[in-house]
Parts: C-alpha cells; structure tokens; sequence
C-alpha cells in the first residue's frame, strides 16, 4: 500500500508563488510515477503534471513555463513549485501514485490553493 498527503496549499495574491509537498509513505518502491491534480469549484479533476520513477516529466499545456514539479527520493516526496500564478489555478490539487501502470484509486484530503485578483 503507498499513503499520499499534500501539504503546502494557502492564499496568495495573483502573480505569486506557492510550493506543495507530496509526501509518501508505505510501499514506496512500487510506485512509478507521481502526479499532481487539481480540481476547482465546479469542474472535473484534471491532471496538471507527472514525474516518472526515471524523472520524466508532463505539463499541462496552461502550466508549462509557470509549474515545475520535482522529487527528492531521500524524503520520498514530490513538490510542485508554482509561480505567476493566476486565479484560473485556484483549486484542491491533489497527488496521486501509478502503481504497476495503473493510477490509485483512493485519494487524499488535497490541499486548498486559492490565488486572490
């Protein structure tokens, strides 16, 4: 089993800078990729970007230029740092773990980003 919590989400005014955290914790060694989602208020989970086990990356294409996602495999955590950001990216992101190709099924509690006009 592979646990997920996120941390680092809080108010920020437009143009600002957020990092979250995705630390994990269990069955570490299964998982091969980490992704980091959102969901805003009204709208469907989307997928904002990946980082494989072999440190390949994925952006949506609205974050790219402004997000950056990493690891630190020593702390078994995943960040997400994010600049210039906009009040289109106000949401709960959430962190999710493919295990043996396929995306968990359960999720965390998110973390609440919200970006100020």
């Amino acid at each position: 089993q592979v646990q997920l919590v996120e941390s680092g989400g809080g108010l920020v005014q437009a143009g600002g800078s957020l990092r979250l955290s995705c630390a994990a914790s269990g069955m570490t060694s299964t998982i091969d990729a980490i992704g980091w989602y959102r969901q805003a208020p009204g709208k469907q989970r989307e997928l904002v970007t990946t980082i494989s086990s072999g440190g390949m990356t994925h952006y949506l294409d609205s974050v790219k230029d402004r997000f950056t996602i990493s690891r630190d495999d020593a702390k078994n955590t995943v960040y997400l740092q994010m600049i210039s950001l906009s009040p289109e990216d106000t949401a709960v992101y959430y962190c999710n773990a493919r295990v043996a190709g396929r995306w968990l099924d359960s999720w965390g509690q998110g973390t609440q980003v919200t970006v100020s006009s």
